[in-house]
């Protein structure tokens, strides 16, 4: 009786610790809106290069004419990688134009789709599984 009560809680205890990873990843359709286009030309200004999503801030003036400062989340850098970009790609005070989708939270903060980088190359920034149909360019329509 002993050992099955042991045995019961050490499975229960690894299941645990084998969902709780699953816990800390968000999904897409639960941050942001594929249905928020924003569009910025701004300076960057921070670049974290890490997983599990890479982030960027840009400063510059949005659809309205406001400055403003803005947190971008891409792909994970090995997806990144696998679509051209390297850690050199992205530079604080590069001028840069991203296109992204806006938080649900309507905050600054957004998922890049697409980034004209500083030497004009454009490159994909999202994830995959975003759900955003490739034939838009990576923006949902509006």
């Amino acid at each position: 009786m002993k050992s099955s009560a042991i045995g019961f809680l050490a499975g229960s205890v690894s299941l645990l610790l084998a969902v709780t990873p699953l816990l800390a990843h968000h999904s897409f359709s639960a941050e942001f809106d594929q249905n928020k286009p924003v569009t910025l030309t701004g300076v960057v200004t921070k670049v974290e290069w890490a997983n599990p999503h890479t982030h960027f801030t840009v400063e510059g003036k949005d659809e309205s004419g406001n400055v403003a400062t803005w947190e971008f989340e891409t792909g994970s850098p090995n997806a990144l990688l696998r679509r051209g970009w390297t850690r050199n790609s992205l530079k604080a005070g590069d001028v840069v134009t991203v296109q992204g989708l806006r938080a649900k939270d309507r905050s600054m903060v957004g998922n890049a789709r697409t980034v004209t980088l500083a030497d004009g190359r454009k490159v994909f920034a999202g994830s995959a599984d975003d759900g955003v149909p490739a034939a838009t360019g990576g923006v949902a329509p509006k």
